[in-house]
């Protein structure tokens, strides 16, 4: 990625994506705080985003992971092949030893996780456009632990071999959407939908669909509640 340069004084533009409008209140009150740095536009889901990034040119994009009608990994992978020099930094409510990973291998450049602070995020928004990674200290080291080929263990395997697809469908059973409904909301048909929970049967080494399901719930509700990674 090359590193954007702008004329002197001139205000680095940022893109909000998020569906939430409280959150992205309080992102353009942090962001605008700095001197440098202002808010161009927002977006509550990919479509708006897609139409929005358009229009202002941003700098760099903040985009949220959960998104209305669109994953945000989708959102990613999008605005990589529409504009590959557009630095993306994912700020999610989800554990990035589960997602940050997924973020980058989709082209986003940071994942910060939003319990990190305003700090944090400000800081990552400076590395990302410095044409840094923007990472915890722990996942970088476990991302290097990874590219050398030592696969460090993690608490969450067979978690990081699902596909992001598979993944998704993972939470959304984890809603405790059946099968017409996750279809209905991915866009997909049953019958992938199906074949997807087969696929994660096989992975997971689970017997049958109420274990699945059963996996599918815990596993959220440990996320809600901020125990995964501990």
């Amino acid at each position: 990625m090359s590193i954007r340069t702008k004329p002197e004084g001139a205000k680095t533009k940022v893109f909000l994506v998020d569906d939430h409008p409280l959150v992205r209140e309080l992102l353009t009150q942090l962001i605008q705080r700095e001197s440098d740095l202002e808010v161009c536009g927002e977006a509550e889901d990919a479509p708006e985003a897609v139409a929005g990034i358009e229009q202002c040119h941003p700098d760099i994009v903040i985009a949220d992971i959960s998104l209305k009608k669109t994953h945000g990994l989708e959102l990613v992978k999008d605005l990589q092949a529409r504009s590959p020099d557009l630095p993306v930094l994912v700020l999610s409510m989800h554990e990035e030893s589960l997602y940050a990973g997924r973020a980058l291998r989709a082209g986003a450049r940071g994942y910060v996780m939003k319990r990190a602070g305003g700090d944090r995020v400000v800081e990552a928004i400076r590395e990302v456009l410095q044409g840094r990674i923007a990472v915890s200290p722990g996942m970088a080291t476990y991302l290097l632990e990874q590219f050398s080929g030592h696969h460090p263990r993690s608490h969450h395997a067979p978690l990081p071999h699902l596909t992001d697809r598979e993944f998704e469908v993972l939470q959304l059973f984890g809603e405790a959407k059946d099968n017409r409904e996750i279809a209905g909301q991915l866009y997909l048909s049953p019958k992938t939908v199906e074949t997807h929970r087969i696929n994660l049967m096989r992975k997971l080494k689970l017997k049958n669909a109420a274990e699945l399901m059963r996996f599918a719930l815990q596993y959220a509700a440990k996320e809600s509640s901020g125990l995964l990674g501990d």
